[in-house]
């Protein structure tokens, strides 16, 4: 806020007002002439946001309502059109002041037509029918930190701007370098100045007085500047000569400066460390005849927002707008109005929303579900991690490995490699024996200081803690994630961003990653009020036990302790790398790591010539080239050769179909309906997913590490599924000839 023309306090003192205007719960008033899913998906949004919800279903109880409450959102249905006029409507609750914004709805298959006539009328925002609830709570927020939390802000600083007007304390704002930008009536009236007289002058200036020492003003300012507590007098000098007392109050960044003035004219200043810019504001208290008495006319703002990047980044756009043609101000407006949103890396599903299979998809794996209100609670709970079994405990080292095992295991280090050979091999345990081989190839003992016999025990107590009951999330699944995990720290540019810390931090939470997983996702689990939803509020429900049960697991044996004899720092430093990429594979943030990844490693190294290493090796880098190394692995079936994908394919199909069996038998809201074992398409639903959540991601991931088969297999496995779309074929493979 320097230098510019607007009073340069309002951020300090807005901020505050917004919290406490947002300790009242906003009012929403949804307008819909017939009750569908869209009216009750908002009914649930408003719920779940804890937003005050009337409903109306006419024109004339939706004014009746809105003139009793004043709503701050006013949503209006204007599907269906024959039932009322919505843009009249509308222009009758903007002629309250107090009404923020308002959405209209359009149907999907309606034609796209000019939207000025809804800006004319006074619509914020133009809403295509969707019945997804996730998507009307996902709309509410934003609308909420949009518009709704503006025009709270706008209507606070109106508010600040006429208590400064109106107050009876002659009132200056200055800027960081003390130029004069602000000065209310009463200051006109006390000191004797008219604005145009001060606008725009340095306060050096403006008389003062004799009494002051020379450099007091540069000493208050430097004390201020270190955070430090000034204390004393500071006299200023009226037009017409007399001296007054001053209080000076001054703002750091977005934190504010307590003042206190004491009986003898005393001045206080007490500040915080602050790392940005301070402004100024001088409060000239009137003197009540020759007695000089006390005047309470203290200014006390308490702010403790701390300035985060992202505000300093819009300062220096709206800063650089001043100065820029007006082209470049428009394109800067966009901007801005794009990094205010709070999802910067969060995708606006458009058409792709529209596909029920990726919809499902979206809602199934990116959500925490729907909570029910009453019924049985889903139990599931491993109170106590499964021990080894006894058929498990016979020697083993590579050296043991039988040589039919052994035999499958040849090419582990290649993509191609056949994991199901070897789960027919090892007997559905092919995560000791691989792992085995893997761990030894990178040389985890050494690194940990552990015996081959703990990390034995270690691989069979993990293993034996996956359900090999499930179709799709069993050991064989983490057996596969740990051999991609394997060949992408084989290459090139990976090996130039990881050190062996993160190296084994990734094999160990490949291994882990899905450890006790129930073969159910988050959004089912949270439905079915599960144990482990409730432990975990919710939030990352499946990924946060895994790694949290991991560690259980590792550090309750010193048998199977893989970690004991390495330093704490040094183990600090590894767990917390693992929890990391572990809790990376949920699928809430898919699009934020790989957004990040991109902005963040791909274009910075696309627009240098050398190698950039610099950016490769960066604390903050090294996390997200692991994040995407772990979420790759992951969900890395679609690049798999042809065969191998269409396995995984009916695997996850599978555990999906009993999943929709189980909601359906349990009354539980089904959040992939299309999962249904009698009428899903196996392979719409793998075009939805590969087109959705791989395409773009492994381009990212190619254009890092460099994986032209992994890119062949899939567009082969693309092209395999959308032949069989196109035949109208739902299974995984054609029907034989």
């Amino acid at each position: 806020d320097r230098g510019q023309s607007r009073p340069p306090s309002t951020n300090c003192v807005i901020d505050h007002g917004i919290r406490c205007f947002f300790l009242f719960l906003l009012q929403v008033l949804l307008v819909f002439a017939k009750e569908d899913s869209q009216s009750n998906g908002f009914c649930w949004a408003c719920e779940k946001a804890n937003f005050r919800c009337s409903m109306a279903r006419t024109p004339e109880s939706a004014l009746e309502c809105f003139s009793e409450k004043h709503h701050d959102l006013v949503i209006i249905d204007h599907r269906h059109s024959r039932h009322f006029d919505a843009e009249a409507l509308c222009r009758v609750c903007h002629v309250d002041v107090s009404v923020l914004t308002c959405a209209h709805f359009l149907r999907p298959d309606r034609e796209e037509a000019s939207v000025m006539p809804l800006i004319n009328a006074g619509f914020n925002r133009r809403y295509v029918e969707n019945a997804n609830m996730m998507a009307c709570y996902n709309e509410l927020l934003q609308l909420e930190h949009g518009e709704v939390r503006a025009q709270f802000k706008l209507r606070a600083g109106n508010a600040i701007f006429t208590a400064l007007e109106q107050s009876q304390e002659a009132i200056e704002i200055t800027s960081e370098d003390q130029i004069i930008q602000y000065v209310n009536p009463a200051y006109e009236s006390i000191m004797g100045y008219q604005q145009g007289e001060l606008i725009g002058k340095e306060i050096i200036e403006v008389p003062k007085s004799e009494k002051n020492k020379p450099d007091l003003l540069e000493t208050i300012n430097s004390c201020i500047r270190k955070g430090k507590e000034w204390q004393g007098i500071y006299y200023a000098k009226k037009k017409n000569g007399d001296i007054t007392y001053v209080t000076w109050l001054k703002c750091l960044g977005e934190t504010a400066v307590c003042v206190c003035l004491d009986s003898s004219c005393e001045i206080n200043f007490q500040t915080s460390d602050t790392q940005d810019a301070f402004l100024s504001f001088f409060f000239f208290s009137p003197e009540s005849g020759s007695s000089q008495r006390r005047h309470s006319s203290m200014a006390r703002i308490h702010s403790m927002t701390i300035e985060a990047p992202i505000t300093k980044v819009i300062n220096i756009i709206n800063a650089a707008q001043e100065s820029s043609p007006m082209p470049v101000a428009e394109a800067l407006d966009r901007v801005l109005e794009i990094l205010r949103t709070t999802e910067l890396y969060s995708p606006q599903l458009g058409t792709k929303d529209e596909d029920p299979h990726t919809n499902d998809l979206v809602g199934g794996l990116m959500t925490d579900g729907l909570r029910r209100l009453s019924g049985n609670e889903y139990i599931f709970s491993t109170k106590q991690p499964h021990h080894i079994p006894s058929h498990l405990t016979t020697p083993l080292s590579l050296n043991d490995i039988p040589p039919r095992i052994a035999q499958t295991m040849e090419n582990e280090d290649s993509w191609d490699f056949d994991i199901f050979n070897l789960e027919a091999a090892t007997i559905k345990r092919p995560l000791t024996y691989l792992g085995l081989k893997i761990f030894s190839r990178f040389g985890v003992c050494e690194f940990l200081n552990c015996p081959e016999a703990t990390l034995r025990s270690w691989l069979q107590v993990i293993e034996a803690n996956y359900h090999s009951s499930n179709s799709y999330h069993n050991s064989t699944h983490a057996a596969d994630v740990l051999h991609a995990t394997a060949y992408f720290l084989c290459k090139e540019r990976v090996k130039q961003s990881l050190d062996p810390t993160d190296e084994v931090a990734a094999l160990i939470a490949a291994t882990v990653h899905d450890v006790d997983h129930p073969g159910r996702t988050n959004s089912f689990l949270c439905n079915a009020g599960s144990e482990l939803a409730i432990l975990y509020n919710d939030t990352a429900v499946l990924e946060s036990h895994h790694a949290a049960l991991a560690f259980q697991i590792t550090t309750r044996d010193d048998k199977c302790n893989i970690f004991k004899n390495i330093e704490r720092n040094e183990y600090r430093t590894l767990r917390q790398a693992i929890i990391d990429m572990v809790l990376a594979t949920e699928m809430t943030k898919h699009f934020e790591h790989v957004n990040k990844f991109v902005n963040s490693i791909n274009k910075p190294l696309a627009a240098l010539e050398e190698n950039g290493v610099s950016i490769l090796t960066s604390p903050e880098n090294r996390i997200l080239v692991k994040r995407m190394l772990i979420k790759c692995a992951d969900i890395s079936n679609p690049c798999r050769p042809q065969e191998l994908c269409i396995e995984w394919a009916g695997r996850i199909s599978e555990e999906y179909f009993a999943q929709t069996d189980e909601e359906k038998r349990q009354g539980l809201p089904v959040v992939m309906p299309v999962f249904d074992r009698n009428t899903c398409s196996i392979p719409k639903s793998q075009i939805s997913f590969i087109d959705y959540f791989i395409t773009d991601m492994f381009d990212a991931w190619d254009a890092f590490a460099d994986l032209p088969n992994l890119m062949q297999h899939l567009d082969n496995n693309f092209k395999y599924w959308k032949g069989l779309d196109e035949r109208k074929l739902h299974s995984l493979r054609p029907p034989p000839e």
